[in-house]
C-alpha cells in the first residue's frame, strides 16, 4: 500500500515532522502564578510597663484569682484542730499579751474604758496588715514551680494571699461585733466608714507585699529583714495598744508619716464611735495608693526575669 506525503499516518510515523498547534485566534496567553503572600509573623516581646491588654487579661484571670484564694484559705487549716478558730485566736492571743503587761503592770489601761476592747479594736487591723504583707511578699518563692512551669499573671499570687488574709478579718470582725453588741458604746455613722478602713489597709497590704515579693524573688535577704521588720513595725505603730492622747502632739504629729498610724486609728474611732483623725487618714490614704502604684511599676519590670531568677 502506497501512501502519500499529505497522508496524517505518514506525518505521525515520521520522526522529523514536528506538530504544533497553534492557539485559537484571539485567546490570549496563560498568565503567571500570582506570588505567594508573605506569611503574618507576630513578634512576643516583654513590656516593661502596664497597657489595658495587660488590664484586661487580669480580668480573664478573674477565677484564677478566686481560686487561689481558695486554695490558700483550705492550706491554711488543713489538718488544725482549731479550724477557722485561728483567725481569731492569733489576735485574742495578742490582746491578752498586751492587756496584761502594758494594760495592767504598765497602767496604761487607767483612764482607759474597756481596755481589753480598746486593744482588739487595734490589734484586729495590725494583725491583717502583717499577716497579709507577709503572706504575699513570700507568695512567689512559696510557689516556686508554678511560677516557672506555667504562665499566669504573676501579680495574682500576692492578690491572693491578701485576700485570704481579707477572709481571716472578716471572721475575726464577726467576733468583735458581737463584742460591741453586748458590752460596747452605741453606734455612730462612723461605721458606714469600716469598709473604707479596710479597703485601704487591704490596698496598703496587697503594695507592700507586692513590692517585698519582686525584692524577695531576686534578692532572698528581705526575706530575712521582713521577718524582724514586721515586729518593729508594730512597736512603731504604738496607737494598737496606747490612746493618741498618751503619746502627745509631736509624737502624733510624726507618727502620721506611718500609713498603718492612720488606718489603725481610723478603724478603732469607727468601731468605738471616736472623732475621726483625717489628717492622718489623708496621709495614709495617699502613702498607701503611691506604694501600690510603685510596687506595680516594679513589679512589672521584674516580672520578666521573674522565672529564671526565683
Amino acid at each position: 500500500m502506497r501512501l502519500t506525503a499529505d497522508d496524517p499516518v505518514n506525518s505521525i510515523d515520521r520522526p522529523d515532522t514536528a506538530t504544533t498547534t497553534p492557539p485559537p485566534v484571539g485567546s490570549a496567553r496563560p498568565e503567571e502564578a500570582p506570588a505567594r503572600p508573605e506569611p503574618h509573623v507576630t513578634v512576643v516581646e516583654a513590656r516593661n510597663y502596664w497597657t489595658m491588654a495587660d488590664l484586661r487579661e487580669l480580668w480573664r484571670f478573674r477565677e484564677l484569682l478566686f481560686f487561689l484564694t481558695l486554695r490558700d484559705i483550705k492550706l491554711r487549716y488543713k489538718q488544725t484542730v482549731l479550724g477557722i478558730g485561728w483567725s481569731v485566736f492569733q489576735p485574742l492571743a495578742t490582746v491578752i499579751v498586751f492587756a496584761v503587761f502594758i494594760g495592767v503592770l504598765g497602767k496604761v489601761a487607767d483612764g482607759v474604758e474597756n481596755y481589753t476592747l480598746f486593744v482588739l479594736t487595734g490589734v484586729l487591723p495590725w494583725t491583717f496588715f502583717a499577716n497579709a504583707t507577709t503572706n504575699a511578699a513570700n507568695s512567689l518563692i512559696g510557689n516556686e514551680r508554678l511560677v516557672t512551669k506555667t504562665y499566669f499573671p504573676r501579680v495574682l499570687l500576692p492578690g491572693a494571699n491578701v485576700g485570704a488574709a481579707l477572709f481571716d478579718f472578716l471572721v475575726a470582725l464577726i467576733v468583735v461585733a458581737i463584742w460591741l453588741v453586748v458590752d460596747g458604746p452605741p453606734p455612730t455613722w462612723r461605721l458606714v466608714l469600716v469598709p473604707v478602713m479596710m479597703s485601704l489597709l487591704a490596698v496598703l497590704a496587697f503594695g507592700f507585699g507586692t513590692l517585698l515579693s519582686a525584692l524577695i524573688a531576686t534578692q532572698r535577704d528581705f526575706r530575712y529583714l521582713l521577718t524582724f521588720g514586721m515586729q518593729l513595725w508594730m512597736f512603731a505603730t504604738p496607737c494598737i495598744y496606747l490612746p493618741a492622747e498618751k503619746l502627745g502632739p509631736t509624737a502624733q504629729r510624726w507618727l502620721t508619716i506611718n500609713p498603718v498610724y492612720g488606718l489603725v486609728l481610723n478603724f478603732r474611732n469607727c468601731l468605738l464611735g471616736g472623732d475621726l483623725h483625717w489628717p492622718a487618714l489623708a496621709v495614709s490614704a495617699s502613702i498607701s495608693l503611691l506604694v501600690l502604684v510603685f510596687a506595680l511599676i516594679y513589679f512589672r519590670r521584674v516580672e520578666n526575669t521573674m522565672a529564671d531568677t526565683i
